[in-house]
């Protein structure tokens, strides 16, 4: 009986050894996902919370990055089981059916516009085709959790698809697909991060595809408080301008960049969002 009881000391003094000690009147919440292409993301949350404290807090809100490296569908699921608190992904109507989004663009429509990383040796090749010459020769690469697989294939594309959204850059290298195609603020980045990894990978210059695409934070449907908290705090960044001078901090090279480029934009409908969606206003950014 003795052994059994050290033993279970042992075993609860390792787990909250192990636990992570919440500070004294702050609040912490967990998001998801993680990483430099999505900094922007958590730095509007910030500014909510500034524009919405939560009462009688004493501090503000720390957010924390959810620590482990997860897919997209693991992060929807945590979210709904409450160990993540709030992400932020692109919107249909499945996830609109399991978490509860708050329905302000947060990108302004910017995912929508996909530009392609590339072999540099494709450059000329791609640079040469029409709309339907590109239609029938290019071969695209997603991650099969992502939201705009199923946009991609609605519109006639042919898409090689991967679990590891890092895997796609390989699989481009060993031309297991011609394109990979990412949003206008994130592919000049992700290059950038990979360029000793990957130097024969570049940024398309003439095409791009647009299609509407919002991207919400979301949280679980039973915490409608926290959605409202968000919802009136980028309402107030918003009306006082802080949102978009936030938004143009971050797109500043790519907005920069699109302003000079004469791209072939190919619309794309999508069939995934819901009836009610607004449609993206992307006039801080493409008009």
């Amino acid at each position: 009986m003795l052994n059994r009881l050290a033993a279970l000391l042992v075993f609860c003094g390792a787990w909250f050894a192990a636990a992570p000690l919440a500070v004294a009147g702050q609040a912490a919440l967990q998001y998801f996902p993680v990483g430099p292409i999505y900094e922007y993301r958590w730095k509007l949350l910030e500014l909510a919370f500034a524009h919405a404290p939560e009462k009688g807090a004493s501090e503000p809100t720390r957010l924390v990055p959810y620590a482990d490296d997860i897919t997209q569908n693991r992060g929807m699921q945590l979210l709904q089981t409450g160990g993540i608190d709030v992400i932020a992904l692109g919107t249909n109507a499945e996830r609109e059916a399991r978490m509860l989004p708050i329905k302000i663009d947060i990108l302004r429509g910017i995912v929508g516009f996909r530009v392609f990383v590339i072999r540099s040796a494709d450059q000329a090749r791609i640079a040469r085709m029409d709309e339907q010459t590109l239609r029938k020769e290019l071969t695209f690469g997603l991650n099969s959790q992502w939201a705009d697989l199923p946009i991609m294939r609605a519109n006639g594309f042919a898409v090689e698809t991967s679990s590891s959204y890092e895997n796609l850059f390989g699989m481009l290298v060993a031309k297991r697909f011609d394109a990979f195609p990412r949003g206008l603020n994130e592919a000049g980045r992700e290059l950038g991060e990979r360029r000793l990894a990957y130097p024969q990978l570049a940024v398309e210059r003439t095409k791009a595809l647009y299609f509407p695409y919002p991207v919400y934070f979301w949280v679980n449907k039973d915490n409608a408080a926290l959605a409202q908290r968000i919802e009136h705090g980028l309402t107030a960044a918003l009306a006082d301008g802080s949102f978009r001078k936030l938004f143009e901090t971050y797109h500043a090279t790519e907005i920069a960049l699109l302003a000079k480029e004469k791209r072939q934009v190919i619309r794309l409908n999508n069939p995934v969002l819901p009836p009610d969606t607004v449609v993206p206003d992307t006039h801080w950014w493409w008009r």
